[in-house]
């Protein structure tokens, strides 16, 4: 058949689509397993690793700051390691890492092996959600990355959805049986992303120019603004589930239905996000977010615990902790528009500065929650101060650039 013929064309657009959607599949699963599974399950867990003596209610605030802090050194580890070897075989090895730690996590034989384990979690998550997404979009046409991206992110709410569903369920079963049915989870959707990663290279991109001093000091205000929104988001992934369950006395069933919301929010905010930003510019959409998260977070902070409105602030922060991600990764693309080796290095620093602001406020917040006797109210109101800082900054050198200009 002649190569050049209509069908043979269609059947190579038909091949192209399908090997790009497994990839976005396989992008889709890092982000499900990584973060979605390996991060936030810990949140609902929490209550019942606390109620079943595993461990003390601040040495498990601990655990869960070493998801955060193995997610900062993977972040810091993602690029040079992915430049050293195979970016497809580290991204299988990460995400058996992953699984590794659902079953390892089913044994506490003691605090070191369960936070080491942990720590592993947040590496593999940290290594993926750097190299994962760029190595699937580097392949996808410029006109379809906002959608593409928007699907692989959305991989963190369905994880959140899927451990605010499932773990519940399991946990009447046994909290040793938890950690393994997560386990098993994980090694199927491994094995659904294992042959589905590009192979070839991207095309090459064109040689960046040097950036305009502006646009290098704005991208510095955004990585600290980025940070100081994951120092926000601490409270709710952490300590939303147990400030419901056992703050409010409330049960893990209630605290687990309010982060299913902050799951399902958190799955379809990258695609409202995007949008948002599309109509009205980036930046805009980025003080709007810090809004209405400065909003929410006053809504515990200020002890309003009424169910809907603590179901208002899950639905706004988790729907902006993946919607965000979008906002920033367009708002670089703002910024550097015809810079595409430096949108890739900018959003790599992005990542760590987001992942070492991350750990450091999970440290310093359990600390605080463990020197505070358990006060829900002051970690909320921290959080709400971060976004409003993040705000005040934002705002500031907007200004500063209008002045100048």
């Amino acid at each position: 058949m002649n190569q050049d013929s209509p069908t043979t064309r269609i059947e190579v657009i038909e091949t192209k689509a399908l090997n790009l959607g497994r990839a976005i599949t396989g992008a889709f699963c890092t982000g499900l397993i990584g973060i979605g599974m390996a991060r936030f399950a810990y949140t609902p867990l929490l209550p019942a690793i606390i109620g079943a003596h595993w461990f003390l209610p601040s040495d498990a605030a601990y655990l869960g700051a070493a998801n955060l802090a193995g997610y900062f050194v993977g972040a810091l580890l993602g690029r040079p390691v992915s430049d050293s070897f195979s970016v497809v075989g580290v991204l299988r090895v990460m995400m058996l890492l992953a699984t590794a730690s659902f079953f390892a996590c089913g044994f506490p034989l003691s605090f070191l092996w369960f936070f080491g384990w942990r720590f592993a979690a947040g590496l593999a998550g940290g290594v993926m959600m750097v190299i994962a997404a760029p190595t699937v979009l580097s392949h996808v046409p410029p006109s379809r990355r906002g959608l593409a991206s928007g699907l692989i992110f959305m991989g963190v709410g369905v994880g959140t959805v899927v451990s605010g569903t499932l773990v519940p369920f399991l946990l009447k079963i046994g909290l040793e049986e938890t950690w393994l049915s997560l386990g098993a989870l994980s090694l199927v959707l491994t094995a659904v992303a294992w042959s589905g990663w590009p192979t070839n290279p991207p095309s090459s991109l064109p040689e960046a120019e040097h950036m305009h001093v502006r646009q290098a000091s704005t991208l510095r205000a955004l990585y600290i603004e980025y940070g100081l929104n994951a120092l926000g988001w601490v409270p709710h992934m952490i300590f939303l589930v147990d400030f419901v369950a056992r703050g409010l006395g409330r049960g893990v069933e209630v605290g687990a239905e309010l982060w299913v919301a902050f799951g399902i929010s958190a799955t379809f905010g990258p695609i409202f996000a995007g949008h948002v930003g599309d109509r009205i510019g980036f930046g805009p959409a980025l003080r709007a977010a810090f809004l209405l998260q400065i909003a929410a977070l006053a809504i515990p902070a200020f002890n309003l615990v009424a169910t809907p409105l603590l179901l208002l602030s899950s639905v706004i922060v988790g729907g902006f902790l993946t919607g965000t991600v979008a906002l920033v990764l367009g708002r670089i693309h703002e910024l550097l528009p015809h810079h595409p080796a430096e949108q890739k290095a900018a959003w790599g620093l992005a990542t760590v500065v987001f992942a070492l602001f991350q750990a450091a406020a999970a440290y310093g917040l359990s600390f605080v929650f463990a020197r505070t006797g358990g006060d829900y109210e002051l970690l909320f109101a921290i959080g709400a101060l971060a976004m409003a800082l993040a705000l005040a900054i934002d705002v500031g050198w907007s200004l500063r650039v209008r002045v100048e200009r």
